[in-house]
């Protein structure tokens, strides 16, 4: 089973490296989502480390590591290029790697040079410089069909890679930012005009610190930033056992054999498995209200980081063994919301108490009754006058009762955001009503009347 197969992967990563479990947790979730991952905290700390048993298990995943630094160029990213490849009447090493034809002549000339070993054999002498002529003759037809454009060997770097540790990230240099731009946003290069994609599934990298982005020296490096979905922060060993269970580990002679592999057609039906998961609309209606909570706490979320938080939870409840998103797999949130490390344990605090607060359920089932009341108006085919009175006599009730949630908030000194956005919902609702009738009244107008009425 594939979700037991990435458990066993996160176990072992972990069973290596002492208290750092968010860490490989976070790794896991990149993966699966094809997300860049952040990762902040002091040299030493093992970052590096737990990225590379990750890859490790994966088998036949390639990966590219760098420490950044402003002299880094784009050849040491994305490769150099293949001199060949602009000689004239000449094909690059890419094009004749990639030719089928031309391979299967090579791979007969080696056969032929096996032959020729014996060198009293001149018949397989005769026959080996035939067929190198004939080659030759292939490459030239194929210079004149396909040469002339530059070509880059990009063996060992980013476009060979599928996964890549970018470490320092934030010592890059002004000249490669938009290019790097491309391939953390896009999972493209270009190179002389010419864009090509490449296989990475994730970009992780790690620093001892976060630019302050206001100064001018580094708010080039702020779109960097952005392009990390996932952010983690990482201390040194804090439990005294584990610090001795780390250092016993580390003296051991012996290499640790990994436990688990997956392949990375593994990796990519995991993917596939994590978008299929279903996302409940009440989960969505959730989401909405968290980014309303934090927004309304002076905490920044960009609209492009709410709108793309599904793929996160996803994977958190696949990762469960879910198919469908439940209100626990949002806690996960943290480490995709914060953009300062500071912001933590705030955004902690606010999802958790919208997760485990069962006032979220008392509002959305409140915002239920109103959207009921509205489509009853709605499909009524008769006495319209009658059946506004009955909307308006349904939709005062939630009204009431949530304006009551709003008071004992007050009462407690705070006034979450999610109860403000539910009575301006109910609002919209009760004017989107009102519009086609000729009449206006606020919801507070109604409670007025009733209220009349009852006395």
């Amino acid at each position: 089973m594939l979700n037991e197969k990435m458990h066993n992967i996160m176990e072992d990563v972990n069973h290596e490296i002492a208290e750092r479990e968010e860490l490989v947790h976070m790794i896991a979730l990149a993966l699966l989502t094809r997300k860049n991952l952040f990762v902040l905290g002091d040299t030493g700390q093992a970052k590096s480390y737990a990225i590379d048993m990750f890859r490790a298990r994966i088998t036949d995943a390639r990966q590219f590591n760098i420490v950044m630094s402003k002299q880094t160029t784009a050849e040491e990213l994305f490769g150099r290029l293949d001199l060949s490849s602009i000689i004239p009447g000449n094909v690059s090493h890419s094009l004749l790697a990639e030719d089928e034809t031309y391979q299967k002549m090579a791979a007969h000339v080696k056969r032929l040079m096996e032959q020729a070993a014996d060198i009293t054999d001149g018949n397989a002498y005769r026959a080996l410089d035939e067929y190198q002529q004939k080659m030759e003759t292939y490459q030239k037809a194929l210079a004149q069909i396909k040469g002339g454009k530059p070509e880059y060997i990009t063996e060992g770097k980013i476009p060979d890679s599928h996964i890549c540790f970018l470490d320092e990230i934030f010592k890059s240099g002004g000249a490669i930012l938009n290019t790097l731009l491309q391939a953390l946003n896009e999972r493209r290069y270009t190179n002389e005009g010419v864009s090509k994609n490449i296989p990475v599934i994730s970009f992780f990298s790690a620093s001892n610190e976060i630019p302050n982005f206001k100064d001018k020296e580094n708010e080039n490096l702020k779109p960097l930033y952005d392009r990390f979905d996932l952010k983690v922060v990482t201390e040194y060993i804090s439990d005294h056992d584990n610090r001795m269970t780390a250092l016993k580990n580390k003296q051991k002679s012996a290499v640790s054999l990994a436990a688990e592999h997956i392949t990375l057609e593994e990796l990519a039906e995991m993917q596939e498995e994590v978008r299929n998961v279903k996302i409940p609309e009440q989960i969505n209606e959730l989401a909405d209200c968290i980014l309303c909570e934090l927004r309304g706490k002076g905490i920044h979320i960009s609209d492009r980081t709410y709108l793309n938080y599904g793929s996160i939870v996803q994977a958190e409840a696949w990762l469960n063994g879910r198919n469908e998103v439940i209100k626990e797999d949002m806690k996960v949130l943290v480490n995709y919301f914060w953009n300062e490390p500071e912001e933590r344990v705030k955004i902690r605090e606010i999802i958790d108490n919208m997760v485990d607060n069962q006032i979220h359920d008392r509002l959305e089932e409140l915002l239920a009754e109103a959207l009921n009341a509205e489509s009853q108006y709605i499909s009524s085919s008769n006495d319209k006058v009658k059946a506004l009175l009955a909307f308006r006599n349904a939709i005062v009730e939630p009204y009431k009762k949530c304006r009551a949630l709003a008071k004992a908030a007050e009462d407690n000194g705070t006034m979450p955001e999610m109860i403000s956005e539910t009575l301006s919902r109910l609002e919209e609702i009760n004017t989107r009503v009102h519009n086609g009738t000729g009449f206006t009244a606020s919801l507070e107008d109604l409670v007025s009347v009733q209220e009349k009425k009852g006395a």
